[in-house]
């Protein structure tokens, strides 16, 4: 017995990386898969594995910011098995460069697969539970970059940082319906990292801790039932360790006795809000506060 015996997921970006452990992980405890992919061979790959094992499996070819191919992906689910019980948005790309650097291709090229790519998918599978009913249970991809912040990442960042935002809206937007929406920031050896940070070494006992297969157990049990309790939250997956993310929360506050401030009051006063929350005034690396980290990022 799986936790999601008769369930049916939708994982996008699922050819590779983390989605192909995701999907494989679900089929393994008992989903039936659709496999979204925008490059047919690899999707293909990941549908002939899970099928190998004894699982179901299906491609949804196409790009998931596509409204047109998101609701396909939906359609797809319902007419090869019958339903859909969990979304899982993984796919994206990086286009790193320092935003003065920054083409407006490349902002708009990773804003659309990030951002409008969990927008369609979740609207699609959120207007078919709104109508069909719940349970339904969305699993968004978040990050670091975005939940922190990440020298050269401003458009990566800035739409991973919205999807943190979207799937707490979406999760109270949702409830009634008995759908969760939980995002999680994952961190493993993948192209797109190594891409960005050079070769992540390799752990050589008997566990890689890196290795982007471990994230998928926690999005496994984001997707059952047994999670039902849960949503709106943001998770760090790497490893074997699952950590939660506690959303911005005000922790000091200076005020005026009822009187409009003048500008020129700050100059001595704003000061209070670092010394009371113990924050440093200046800009800061804040990927040097990671629990764990891939590479030496540096200062």
């Amino acid at each position: 017995m799986g936790l999601l015996d008769d369930k049916v997921a939708i994982v996008t970006g699922a050819g590779r990386g983390i989605g192909r452990g995701e999907a494989i992980e679900l089929a393994r405890e008992g989903a039936a898969v659709v496999v979204g992919e925008v490059d047919e061979a690899v999707g293909e790959q990941v549908v002939a594995e899970i099928r190998g094992a004894g699982g179901s499996a299906v491609l949804g070819l196409g790009d998931c910011s596509d409204v047109d191919v998101a609701e396909r992906l939906v359609g797809l689910a319902l007419e090869e098995f019958g339903r859909l019980d969990a979304l899982v948005n993984n796919a994206g790309i990086l286009r790193d460069r320092t935003l003065v650097k920054m083409s407006p291709d490349e902002w708009d090229a990773v804003v659309k697969v990030h951002l409008r790519g969990h927008y369609a998918m979740t609207h699609a599978a959120c207007g078919y539970w709104k109508e069909h009913g719940g349970p339904g249970h969305i699993v968004c991809t978040a990050s670091t970059s975005g939940i922190l912040g990440n020298f050269g990442q401003s458009n990566y960042g800035a739409a991973k940082a919205g999807i943190a935002s979207f799937a707490t809206i979406v999760a109270l937007e949702m409830k009634r319906s008995h759908v969760t929406c939980n995002a999680i920031a994952p961190a493993a050896r993948t192209r797109m990292t190594e891409g960005a940070y050079g070769e992540i070494v390799r752990d050589e006992s008997d566990f890689d801790f890196w290795h982007p297969d471990n994230v998928a157990p926690f999005v496994v049990f984001l997707c059952s039932d047994a999670a039902s309790h849960i949503s709106g939250k943001v998770f760090g997956v790497q490893g074997d360790a699952v950590e939660i993310y506690r959303p911005h929360t005000s922790v000091a506050v200076i005020q005026n006795d009822g009187r409009r401030w003048e500008p020129s009051q700050f100059v001595d006063t704003a000061q209070q809000l670092f010394d009371e929350s113990g924050i440093a005034p200046g800009a800061e690396n804040p990927m040097t506060r990671l629990r764990f980290t891939m590479t030496d990022r540096g200062e």
